[in-house]
């Protein structure tokens, strides 16, 4: 709190100058018209009873906030009434004047209708797109996760890999960039990156599919209430009880007996183990009538996932022959076990008109066996991973004449812990080309890296006020601010100490006997290798959503935030450390010195731009972040509506790249090399010893090797700025008789990403030498390297984004939906790497074709109630293949005067596509007489049983680089195989 109490006058001060004070990222509705001048307009939730009402102005414009996504009967006095569909997070426009606008005043409404019409959000300046329960509902879908129906948006991947772990990406940026806000509430991992317990290292969901209402996707310009985020944002709404007591249950079958074999699977004339079992139920009604409702729901999944072991950087088949035989017996199928448990619970409270309580909780509890089984790793190296969380949150909501207040409470207490399964062995890992040591393949558990505990426990609290009846310069504002604060511990344990692992030599002639290296876990005493810090976030901002007349709609916003994290702030460079920068390394220039010596470009640089005292760091304060938008309607009729705008998007940097300052000496990686014919090294009885069996004996040997030297240093620039993005767009939407569409073209510049580059160099400042990095000129004293934190990752990513949605309708009994997106998008590195070791600095990085995209992607999706109580629906995606990055390496005697051997190379794969998949259900409900309906689907995947390859063959030109190359015909896919599943499910 000692941060907050500067900036705390200063807040109260904005509170009392400002109107509205804001805290959450909005799920409600909000409903804006003309209606007859000074009409009280009401609008009822015919679920729930919820009721809100407002008064109409002199001239007859209204607005109401904080809508509940659902069906209202909204009326302005007699001859008005009409019953509407609101969206998540979206502003409707409804004119109850009878004759004006596009949604017109229709007869009264007399009998309780359950279903209206729902209204579409066209003046926005956002570029997004809702995704309604009917498509959740019944589009085919390969894990049961609400977000896979994201990338019917256009511009968003969501991605199932090759060991069924899903991950979402907008634009062309890593997962990192993405966030989730739930009931309002951001989902961030403040640890590991993007959506917390969803970053790409699970087959689980972040929350059960049955408790999901509905959600909107914002691939850009979001507004400014949004924040820790730079690609898409996501808004899903919870779902409630109502005044009906209402329940279902279901249970989904698949086994290997109901799929098609892998690729690899047909090459090994065997197919390994798989069964899918996903089931679960929800209950909601009310306990209160039009007062007080509940909502409970739960959801299981117990998968055994087919894998494929292949070799790593793709070694030659004389290469893969050479392995030892009980090594090259672990390539091939094998499983993946996984295991989850989601429990979701919410009351709502409305004890009046103008007030209403929402308390909620969520549990998620997950485990997997054999994670990371697959490309160079066998299943013996792989990992078993604990993956639980919690969270609460309590909100109270209340409206008055013209505005709107909001106080919001959170807790949450996230931890992902993976570990090895076989701790007991030592690890092995093979592998060719000496000097550059290309991986084929790791075997054995016993990696000092795969003990990790990192996850964050904290609280958050913030307070809502929006006015929506305010008239300045000759038109309409709603306008918000916000202020928002959160205490949070945040945990890091980057590894244990497990046996070692050694690596060994293989030529086509054979395996080396003897081991050239080995790693193995090396405590410091008197350091504690788990990071913890209390963190703590501020943010304000400020949004004027301005309707200038029926035409012109002006979004601005401006939003400030800024943290405060000890384990960076507070951090002070070891004395021992210190001392070995001092240290003489030639005569008269001590490692420090030597550091600034190189006249290469990107070579020197200040050691003391690194070395903290513990009072010479600041939390960035200039994070200011304007974002601007605007739609044109252009009859003011909602048919056609010019919407575009540029904007700021601030991110944050993950504890798990800043506790590596902390933890990686007091528990480091380190390494010892063996003098061995085909790996000589200087003997010097600690960094290179002659091997001797006893060191794969007892891990103590090896240690004692080091007497407690530290290992593997991490320094932080000392002026570390927040990763953010640069957001243009400009498009337009169209209303074309039931179809909804809309073109436009985004551009997202994402800057200040952060990576870790080699900080050793040598004694005269160089860097290459002999085609070799100086990995041995580590500073004096220090068992492993010097690794330098800083920014400098950029991507830059054009689209182009076409979507048409024709909505479905009890009317036409038919929906369809349509995205398209083409991507031409470079970066500097990797989109998955934030280690860049192959240049001497960031700056070196070539940009080339980015990973994180296809040039083309288009993702269709149908449905059609037929008769006879069958329901029909189906998805097609297709995508051209994603750019791979590889850093591409010359062999002697390609060598160009000294200079770097390695270049960062980006290309396509010749294949014409990379991902086309052809998902169909079919459904056939059965009434139960009053009482309930049954239910029983049957979906087919992949109906065309497409092999989507992901694994690759690089190819070499003449001149000794990678110059392209194509899938792996036998290794591992996306998606899934041709596979049916079986659900049978009941409501009530």
């Amino acid at each position: 709190m000692r941060h907050v109490a500067l900036f705390l006058p200063a807040a109260v001060a904005a509170a009392l100058a400002c109107p509205s004070i804001s805290f959450s990222q909005s799920v409600d509705a909000t409903l804006r018209g003309n209606a007859p001048a000074n009409a009280q307009v009401t609008a009822r939730n015919l679920a729930t009873g919820n009721t809100r009402r407002t008064q109409a102005s002199a001239s007859g414009s209204y607005t109401i906030t904080g809508l509940q996504p659902g069906t209202y009967r909204v009326d302005a006095g007699p001859g008005t009434e009409i019953v509407v569909t609101l969206s998540v997070a979206s502003t409707a426009t409804l004119d109850l004047v009878t004759g004006t606008g596009t949604a017109e005043a229709e007869a009264p409404v007399e009998e309780v209708v359950v279903t209206g019409r729902r209204l579409n959000e066209v003046r926005t300046s956002e570029v997004a797109t809702t995704v309604s329960p009917q498509l959740i509902e019944t589009v085919p879908q390969l894990t049961r996760n609400f977000l896979e129906f994201a990338d019917t948006v256009p511009g968003v991947v969501f991605e199932v890999d090759s060991s069924g772990r899903t991950s979402i990406r907008g634009g062309a940026q890593s997962k990192n960039g993405v966030n989730l806000y739930i009931d309002g509430v951001g989902q961030k991992g403040y640890v590991r990156s993007g959506i917390s317990g969803q970053a790409g290292d699970t087959q689980g969901n972040p929350f059960p599919q049955l408790a999901i209402g509905e959600y909107k996707v914002i691939s850009s310009n979001y507004k400014a209430e949004f924040d820790q985020i730079s690609s898409a944002a996501i808004t899903a709404v919870t779902r409630s009880g109502t005044n009906e007591f209402q329940g279902e249950a279901f249970g989904t079958y698949s086994s290997d007996n109901w799929r098609a074999r892998t690729p690899a699977e047909i090459e090994a004339d065997r197919k390994s183990e798989s069964e899918t079992q996903e089931f679960g139920a929800a209950f909601g009604g009310p306990l209160i009538e039009d007062v007080l409702h509940f909502f409970v729901a739960y959801e299981g999944k117990r998968y055994t996932t087919p894998k494929t072991v292949v070799v790593d950087n793709s070694a030659p088949p004389d290469i893969v022959a050479a392995l030892p035989a009980d090594v090259s017996a672990q390539l091939g199928p094998a499983t993946i076990e996984f295991k989850e448990d989601l429990m979701f619970g919410k009351l709502d409270w409305q004890p009046t008109d103008s007030d209403r309580f929402t308390l909620s909780f969520k549990i998620r509890d997950e485990t997997g066996q054999g994670d990371q089984t697959g490309t160079g790793v066998a299943a013996s190296a792989a990992v078993d991973t604990d993956n639980d969380e919690k969270r609460m949150e309590l909100s109270w909501t209340r409206s008055g004449g013209g505005w709107l207040n909001e106080v919001i409470l959170t807790w949450e207490d996230a931890f992902f812990v993976p570990h090895v399964s076989a701790s007991d062995l030592n690890g092995a890992v093979y592998t060719m080309n000496p000097p550059l040591d290309q991986r084929i393949l790791a075997v054995n558990g016993s990696d000092p890296r795969a003990g990790q505990n990192k996850g964050q426990e904290g609280w958050a609290i913030g307070d809502t006020i929006t006015f929506s009846d305010i008239t300045w310069f000759g038109g309409d504002h709603t306008l918000k601010a916000g202020i928002k604060y959160k205490k949070i511990e945040l945990t890091a344990q980057d590894a244990v100490v497990n046996n070692p692992v050694f690596y060994y030599n293989v030529t086509a002639a054979g395996t080396a006997a003897a081991p050239y290296r080995t790693i193995f876990g090396l405590p410091i005493p008197g350091f504690d290798p788990i990071a913890t810090t209390e963190d703590e976030q501020l943010g304000l901002f400020v949004q004027d959503d301005w309707t200038v007349n029926d035409h012109l709609t002006l979004n601005l916003g401006l939003r400030w935030d800024i943290e405060w994290n000890p384990s960076y702030l507070d951090f002070e460079t070891p004395q021992f450390l210190i001392d070995s920068l001092n240290t003489e390394v030639a005569p008269g220039v001590t490692y420090a010195e030597s550091l600034g010596l190189s006249t290469a470009p990107n070579t020197a640089f200040d050691i003391n731009d690194y070395i903290s005292t513990g009072n010479n760091r600041s939390a960035q304060d200039d994070a200011f972040a304007p974002r601007f938008g605007f739609s044109y309607d252009l009859a003011g009729d909602q048919q056609h509506v010019i919407f575009g705008g540029a904007g700021r998007a601030y991110d944050r940097t993950l504890y798990d790249y800043l506790q590596l300052e902390t933890t990686k000496f007091a528990l480091a990686q380190a390494e010892v090399r063996f003098n061995v014919p085909d790996h000589p090294c200087v003997v010097n009885g600690s960094s290179c010893v002659n091997f001797d069996p006893a060191y794969t004996q007892d891990i103590a040997n090896l240690q004692a090797l080091l007497n407690g030297m530290a290992g593997e240093v991490n320094l932080m620039n000392n002026e570390l700025e927040v990763p953010y993005s640069d957001q243009f767009s400009l498009g337009m939407r169209n209303a074309i008789g039931d179809w909804n569409t809309s073109v436009a073209v985004s551009y997202i510049e994402s800057k200040e990403g952060f990576v870790f580059t080699l900080g050793n160099r040598r004694p005269d400042g160089s860097f290459w030498e002999n085609r070799g990095q100086p990995w041995g000129n580590s500073p004096p004293g220090l068992a492993g390297v010097l690794l330098i934190g800083d920014n400098g990752i950029e991507t830059r990513a054009t689209q182009v984004l076409l979507s048409a949605e024709k909505p479905f309708t009890q009317e036409s009994r038919w929906g369809a939906t349509f995205a398209y997106t083409w991507t031409d998008a470079t970066h500097n590195r990797d989109t998955f790497e934030h280690y860049a070791f192959e240049q001497v600095s960031i700056q070196e990085y070539p940009f080339i074709l980015s990973n994180a995209a296809s040039k083309h992607r288009i993702v269709g999706t149908g449905s059609w109630a037929g008769p006879w109580g069958l329901t029909f629906a189906g998805k097609l995606t297709l995508a051209t293949p994603v750019g791979r990055n590889v850093t591409s390496c010359l062999p002697d005697p390609y060598v160009f005067d000294n200079d770097a051997p390695c270049t960062a190379i980006g290309y396509t794969a010749e294949s014409t596509l990379g991902y086309k998949s052809l998902d169909l259900q079919v459904t056939k409900d059965f009434e139960v007489g009053d009482v309930a309906a049954l239910y029983l689907r049957l979906d087919a995947l992949n109906v065309t049983n497409e092999h989507n390859l992901v694994d690759f063959t690089d190819t070499t030109g003449t001149d000794g680089l990678v110059n392209g190359g194509d899938y792996n015909p036998i290794g591992n896919i996306t998606g899934v195989p041709r596979t049916l599943r079986m659900t049978f499910g009941v409501k009530f």
